[in-house]
C-alpha cells in the first residue's frame, strides 16, 4: 500500500484539462436515463471526455465541512462509480437544482482518516446503492411474465411466416367430414421483441391455418396485417405501447410520451385506425371471417384459392376514438344474430351491441350504473339474456402512466358479481346483479335457461386472480346456479382439475348441454391434454394426454356433419401438439365420442407451431361464402 502511495504521490498529473469544472443539468442527464443509456454507460461517456491519467487520485469535496476531505485511489475499470459517488452524489446534496461536476485532479494527497482499501470498499458499496436507486427508478427489473427474455422462449418464441406447405399425414386418415375445410387458430407473434415489457397477451396475431381436400393437409401461416404491425414494420422496431403489459419506471413513461403522445400530436400515429393486434382469436358472421383482439376492431381475413391467407382490411363498423370489440362474440345459430361488447378504460366502461344475421350493427347499450373500469374478457348469451362478469380485477390507467406497472390491478375487497341483462334491453334499467364470492371467470364455457327464474352459468374460474398474468394460474371449471326471483346464488366445482380452453359443439351454445371438452392446463396456454367433462354429473368421462414434455391448446369440437340426427358428442376434437423433446409440432383429430379420446389422425407440420390462444373451423359452406 506505501509503495502504492508513494508512487501516487511521485506520479505527473496533467493540470491543464483537469482542473476545470463540467456542470451537467439533470434534465440532460435523466434523457440518457430514459432513452437506454444505463447510469455506468452515461457516465462512462461523460468522464471519457476528460483526460485522465492510469493512476491517480481524486479529493472530493466534503459538503459539511466545505472543505476537501479524503483522497481515493482510482483505477481505469473503477473510476464511474467513484467519480459518481466522489462528485454526483456530494453535488446532488450541495447544489440540488443541477448536478455540479467539481473534477480536480491534483498531485498532492491530503491526510486519508481511513486506509485507502477501506475508502475503496466503502465507496463501492455506496455508489452501487446510488446506482441502484437510479436504475430502479428509471428502469426497474421486470416481473418474469412481462420480461420478454423470459415469456417469449421454448415454443412460445416467435417464427416467421411460411407460404401454403403441404403436410405429411403421419397417423390414420383426414375425417371425410373435415374434407375442403380449415382449421385456423391464432396466437401472439412478436415482429419485435421489445427490449421491456411485452407480456404473451399482447404482440401482433398470426393466423396457423390448416386446409384440408381429398385426405391432403396444407399448412399456412401469415400475419395480421394490422395497423400497429404495418407501422412497426416500416419503423423496423417495436413502437406502440404495450398497456396491458404496463409501463415500468421512468424509462417506459418517456418512451410512451415520445413514442405515442408526441407521434399523435405531430400527426404520425392515428389512433382512430386503432393498436391491437388482432392476436387472440377468430370468428365468422356475416359472411365475415375476423380476427380479434379485444383492444381494437376485427381485422377481415381472406382465405385464398391456393390457401393461403390475406388481410383485407379493418372492419370500422365503429367510428368511435379507440372504437373495439370483444374476442369473443357469441353466434346464435337459430337467429343468427351475433351478440358482442367493448369495455374501455374510460366512462362509459361497458357497452353491449349485436349484429342481425347480415352483420349489421344494432343498437348499444351502455351501462352507466358502472363507476370502475375492470376487465372483462368473456360472456355468454342465453334466449333471453346477456349474462356478463363483473371480476375484481380492475383496470387503473393512472398506475400504469405513473410507470407502476400492469394496468390492472387486483381489487381484494371487491365481491365479484354476475350480470344478467336483457337480451334486446334498449337501456341498463333491467339490469340485474348477483353477488358470486370467489367467482373470477375468464371464459363462460357455456350459459342457459333452467325455467323462468333460474340460469346456469358454466365457467373456469381463476382461483388465484391477481396472478392471473403469471405464466403459472389454477383455474378450476365451476357451475354457478341463480335464482332471479329470489337472488339466490350457488356454485360448485365440476373437476378439480385445473382447467382452461374449453369448447362445446356450438349448436348447443346457450341452450342446456352436457359435455364440455377441457385442456388440462400445466401453463398458460400449454394443456398437457384434454377431458371430457360431464356437466350435469361433473364427472370425468372421456381424457386423452398426449405425453411427457408434449403440449397441446384449446381443444376445438367439430360437429360431425355427416350425421343428420347426431348426438351432442358426435364429433372430432382438434388441436396442434408440440413435442418439447423434439421440438416438432403436429395436429391431431381426436374422435369426441370414444371413452379414450382416440386418435383419428395426425399431421406433422413443416416446422413448430407455438403456442396460441383461440382457433375456428370453417366448413367448405363457410369458405365459399367469404
Amino acid at each position: 500500500m506505501q509503495d502504492r502511495l508513494s508512487h501516487r504521490n511521485s506520479s505527473n498529473l496533467s493540470t491543464s484539462s483537469s482542473s476545470s469544472d463540467s456542470t451537467l443539468n439533470l434534465p440532460c442527464f435523466l434523457f440518457f436515463f430514459f432513452f437506454g443509456f444505463s447510469p455506468s454507460s452515461f457516465l462512462n461517456m461523460y468522464y471519457s471526455s476528460i483526460p485522465l491519467p492510469t493512476t491517480g487520485h481524486i479529493s472530493y469535496y466534503n459538503a459539511k465541512k466545505k472543505t476537501p476531505d479524503l483522497s481515493c485511489l482510482y483505477r481505469p475499470r473503477e473510476r464511474v462509480l467513484k467519480l459518481f459517488f466522489y462528485e454526483v452524489l456530494p453535488s446532488i446534496q450541495t447544489y440540488p437544482r443541477s448536478f455540479k461536476f467539481n473534477h480536480k485532479m491534483t498531485s498532492e494527497t491530503t491526510e486519508a482518516s481511513l486506509p485507502a482499501s477501506s475508502l475503496s470498499t466503502q465507496a463501492s458499496k455506496a455508489s452501487h446503492l446510488v446506482y441502484s436507486f437510479f436504475s430502479n427508478a428509471v428502469a426497474p427489473p421486470l416481473e418474469p411474465s412481462v420480461d420478454p427474455k423470459n415469456v417469449f422462449k421454448g415454443n412460445f418464441a416467435p417464427v416467421e411466416e411460411l407460404p401454403p406447405t403441404e403436410c405429411l399425414i403421419v397417423e390414420g386418415e383426414i375425417p371425410t367430414s373435415l374434407d375442403g375445410a380449415a382449421y385456423i387458430r391464432n396466437g401472439t407473434n412478436p415482429q419485435y421483441i421489445p427490449d421491456r415489457a411485452l407480456h404473451f397477451f399482447e404482440g401482433d396475431g398470426m393466423l396457423h391455418s390448416l386446409r384440408f381436400s381429398n385426405g391432403r393437409a396444407v399448412y399456412c401461416s401469415r400475419y395480421v396485417k394490422t395497423y400497429k404491425f404495418l407501422l412497426e414494420k416500416a419503423a423496423g422496431a417495436p413502437r406502440m405501447p404495450n398497456m396491458l403489459s404496463g409501463l415500468y419506471g421512468l424509462k417506459d413513461v418517456s418512451r410512451f410520451i415520445y413514442f405515442y403522445i408526441l407521434q399523435i400530436l405531430i400527426g404520425k400515429l392515428n389512433t382512430m385506425k386503432g393498436l391491437g393486434g388482432a392476436n387472440t382469436s377468430l370468428a365468422f358472421f356475416g359472411k365475415k371471417l375476423l380476427a380479434l383482439c379485444e383492444s381494437d376492431l376485427p381485422y377481415i381475413i381472406k382465405l385464398t384459392e391456393d390457401n393461403d391467407i390475406d388481410t383485407l382490411e379493418r372492419w370500422e363498423f365503429d367510428k368511435k376514438w379507440m372504437a373495439s370489440m370483444t374476442a369473443h362474440p357469441k353466434v346464435d345459430e337459430d337467429t343468427m344474430e351475433t351478440f358482442a361488447f367493448k369495455y374501455c378504460w374510460y366512462y362509459p366502461y361497458l357497452t353491449f351491441f349485436h349484429f342481425d344475421e347480415n352483420g349489421v350493427k344494432q343498437n348499444e347499450v351502455c351501462l352507466l350504473s358502472l363507476k370502475q373500469p375492470f376487465l372483462i374478457h368473456d360472456f355468454a348469451v342465453t334466449k333471453r339474456f346477456v349474462i356478463f362478469q363483473e371480476t375484481q380485477l380492475r383496470v387503473s390507467l393512472m398506475k400504469t402512466m405513473l410507470g407502476r406497472g400492469a394496468l390492472v390491478n387486483y381489487a381484494r375487497e371487491t365481491i365479484p358479481k354476475i350480470g344478467v341483462l336483457p337480451r334486446y334491453a334498449t337501456n341498463e334499467s333491467d339490469l340485474m346483479l348477483f353477488q358470486v364470492p370467489g367467482f373470477n371467470a375468464l371464459h363462460i364455457i357455456n350459459a342457459w335457461e333452467n325455467g323462468e327464474d333460474e340460469i346456469i352459468v358454466v365457467g373456469t374460474n381463476i382461483k388465484s386472480i391477481e396472478n392471473i398474468f403469471s405464466r403459472r394460474v389454477n383455474s378450476s371449471l365451476d357451475k354457478v346456479i341463480i335464482n332471479t326471483r329470489t337472488g339466490k346464488v350457488s356454485m360448485r366445482p365440476l373437476s378439480s382439475r385445473s382447467l382452461e380452453l374449453g369448447t362445446i359443439n356450438n349448436s348447443y351454445a346457450g341452450k342446456r348441454n352436457r359435455y364440455a371438452y377441457m385442456g388440462v392446463m400445466e401453463e398458460v396456454l400449454k394443456c398437457s391434454g384434454v377431458v371430457k367433462i360431464d356437466l350435469e354429473t361433473g364427472h370425468e368421462v372421456a381424457s386423452r394426454f398426449y405425453g411427457a414434455g408434449c403440449f397441446g391448446g384449446e381443444p376445438l369440437f367439430v360437429k360431425n356433419k355427416h350425421a343428420e340426427w347426431a348426438d351432442e358428442d358426435d364429433g372430432y376434437i382438434l388441436s396442434y401438439v408440440h413435442d418439447e423433446n423434439t421440438q416438432e409440432s403436429k395436429f391431431i383429430v381426436l374422435d369426441a365420442r370414444s371413452p379414450d379420446l382416440q386418435v383419428v389422425a395426425a399431421v406433422k407440420m413443416p416446422r413448430r407451431v407455438p403456442y396460441g390462444a383461440h382457433g375456428i373451423f370453417l366448413s367448405t359452406e363457410d369458405i365459399s361464402s367469404l
